[in-house]
């Protein structure tokens, strides 16, 4: 298992959010990120090359709750999960332009 580490910024985040988004997301962190967190899915993938405008540890990835995106880094060694960033993902922008 592995603990998880919401960073600052990802907090702010999170509050600025609905109450029900809110839930949905810290229950799918919970849900998809505690046990196996680089194991690519359906949900979940490897950013390859990516360049967030916030701070973050390579490789970075992603996890796909409904509209929003959680991105996040993986220190293996320490078996820590340090999410970065959540962010509404429209329809009509990529991955690289809301990270």
């Amino acid at each position: 298992m592995y603990d998880i580490v919401v960073a600052g910024s990802a907090q702010e985040e999170l509050t600025e959010l609905r109450a029900f988004d809110r839930v949905t997301i810290l229950k799918a962190i919970r849900e998809q990120l505690l046990n196996s967190p680089t194991t690519l899915t359906h949900q979940r993938k490897l950013l390859i090359g990516a360049r967030p405008r916030f701070e973050a540890v390579p490789p970075i990835w992603q996890l796909r709750v409904g509209d929003f995106r959680v991105f996040y880094d993986v220190d293996e060694a320490a078996k820590v999960v340090y999410v970065r960033a959540i962010r509404r993902k429209p329809p009509q922008k990529t991955t690289e332009e809301i990270s």
